[in-house]
């Protein structure tokens, strides 16, 4: 699944998609588990990571529903803790444009 260097596991955007694609709940014991023996990072390095493989190109073209799932959930949650602090109006589905890449002239 993933390439191993000496004691450095590389995860790449398509791992971490990968990965999230087979689970619909977001955070449950059992998928931090899976997190910890199947990708060998903690869950909080994951969600690390798994917000950065939602943003970048790779992922975005490997899973590009997943990435957008993941994005979407980012949003609401961001809008949600908005509200919360009283810093943001109440929380709305968020509009995501859609990434693509920089056109090569």
């Amino acid at each position: 699944m993933s390439e191993v260097l000496g004691k450095i596991e590389t995860v790449t955007p398509q791992l971490l998609l990968d990965f999230e694609s087979r689970w619909t709940q977001q955070h449950t014991p059992a998928k931090d588990v899976a997190i910890r023996v199947d990708l060998a990072i903690t869950p909080a390095r994951y969600y690390q990571l798994l917000m950065r493989a939602a943003d970048s190109l790779e992922g975005i073209a490997t899973h590009p529903v997943t990435a957008r799932r993941v994005r979407e959930r980012r949003a609401l949650s961001e809008a949600a803790r908005g509200h919360r602090l009283g810093t943001l109006p109440h929380p709305h589905p968020p509009v995501i444009p859609p990434v693509t890449p920089a056109s090569a002239a």
